[in-house]
């Protein structure tokens, strides 16, 4: 979830930059974005929805693991009794179980990984709505994750937490800190990717 949201930001931050010519005057704000979805309501619904669907998804490759245990099991007891060709014959159908069994592991963790971002989308449409929102009602050019900034030197009023702003936006209250180090923008520090609006 968080190396999506991380693309997500880059390339809007990417946007940005290209519309901005020159960061240098620019009111920068930054959110911290996990510790706002975090605080969402709709998070533990989504949790609890995707842990339950991991929960079934793994109870049902357990069966297709036990079902195979037990084919290789049988095998084992039964292969000295085999002729060649019928153990050749066992043993290929054994490995193409194995390979559908890895298959069927993929796909399930890839539906889990689609339902996450179904689920997901929702509240990181909500979230960044709230930040369009509260990026405009302040004024700000350019609006980083808190985590993008990393050049951290001096202090400025040209850089602004607005988690706060935005989780009043999105009428949550964050159990997590989002008092950070006030991160400023070296004056003569040109932009760099990693977050954004």
């Amino acid at each position: 979830m968080t190396t999506r949201l991380a693309s997500l930001a880059a390339g809007v931050l990417f946007v940005a930059f290209t519309l901005v010519p020159d960061a240098h005057g620019q009111r920068i704000g930054y959110a911290n974005q996990e510790a706002l979805l975090a605080n969402m309501p709709e998070m533990k619904e989504v949790q609890r929805k995707l842990q339950k669907e991991a929960r079934q998804q793994q109870q049902e490759l357990k069966k297709e693991r036990k079902k195979l245990r037990k084919k290789m099991q049988q095998y084992q007891q039964q292969q000295s009794l085999l002729s060649d060709s019928a153990r050749s014959q066992r043993q290929q159908e054994l490995r193409q179980q194995q390979q559908k069994l890895q298959k069927s592991q993929q796909q399930r963790q890839q539906k889990i990984r689609q339902r996450e971002q179904e689920l997901m989308q929702p509240l990181l449409e909500d979230l960044q709505s709230a930040i369009e929102t509260v990026s405009a009602e302040k004024d700000l050019d350019l609006v980083l994750r808190s985590q993008a900034l990393l050049d951290v030197r001096e202090k400025s009023d040209a850089v602004v937490n607005i988690s706060p702003d935005v989780a009043q936006q999105l009428g949550i209250e964050l159990q997590q800190s989002t008092e950070e180090p006030s991160p400023t923008v070296e004056p003569n520090a040109t932009p760099t990717q990693g977050g954004g609006r």
